[in-house]
């Protein structure tokens, strides 16, 4: 079964950089997406940047040009590369992986990590 740890959250000052990680462990099998979302206190859950094995890397509109997602070779880490932060991206920040393992469908999503930023 696929699990999934965040880190990297924290406290930084607006115009900041953080860095989040997100590792996986066990088989991941056939990936559909792998993503990040976040969640404001009181707000939905949101997409914030996702990438599908098929098709272009997206990203909330509100994160286009400060936000970077990318993952390494094997896909069982993925980043987000969070530059020019603002108070508004405050959230705990959450990883999704979406796939395939022996043609059953699965979605696993981390425990989140807490970003705060302050103006």
């Amino acid at each position: 079964q696929v699990q999934l740890v965040e880190s990297g959250g924290g406290l930084v000052q607006a115009g900041g950089s953080l860095r989040l990680s997100c590792t996986a462990s066990g088989s991941t099998g056939s990936i559909d997406a792998i993503g990040w979302y976040r969640q404001a206190p009181g707000k939905q859950r949101e997409l914030v940047a996702e990438i599908p094995t098929f098709g272009r890397t997206k990203y909330a509109d509100s994160v286009k040009g400060r936000f970077t997602v990318s993952t390494n070779n094997v896909k069982n880490i993925v980043y987000l590369q969070m530059n020019s932060l603002k108070v508004e991206d405050t959230a705990v920040y959450y990883c999704r992986y979406q796939g395939r393992i022996a043609l059953r469908q699965y979605e696993r999503w981390g425990q989140g990590t807490q970003v705060t930023v302050s103006s």
